[in-house]
């Protein structure tokens, strides 16, 4: 029981970790609607709307150029995470080997 509880602590110190590794790391989206810059814990840090999409008329061009550069923000994060995992070696989870 005492080693299933030192693995969980282990588990969340090495969770601790990546989450602030993470955030040191930013990705940047830019397309003809948005640019958004987005940290390796997946929060927004810039969305900067292009000033022609701000009328009624882009109102669904816009919406989707903002849903798209979340979506590519996200990939390109979670896609560093696993590079930063891979190369650390230190996550060492029960069960995933």
């Amino acid at each position: 029981m005492f080693n299933k509880l030192k693995q969980f602590n282990d588990l969340r110190k090495q969770a601790n970790d990546l989450k602030s590794m993470m955030a040191k790391e930013s990705v940047e989206v830019e397309n003809k609607a948005v640019k958004i810059i987005m940290d390796g814990n997946q929060e927004i840090k810039t969305l900067d709307i292009k000033p022609e999409m701000l009328s009624a008329n882009n109102k669904s061009d816009l919406e989707k150029g903002i849903k798209d550069a979340v979506a590519e923000c996200i990939k390109k994060v979670q896609r560093k995470m696993a590079m930063k995992m891979q190369q650390s070696g230190d996550f060492n989870f029960p069960g995933m080997k």
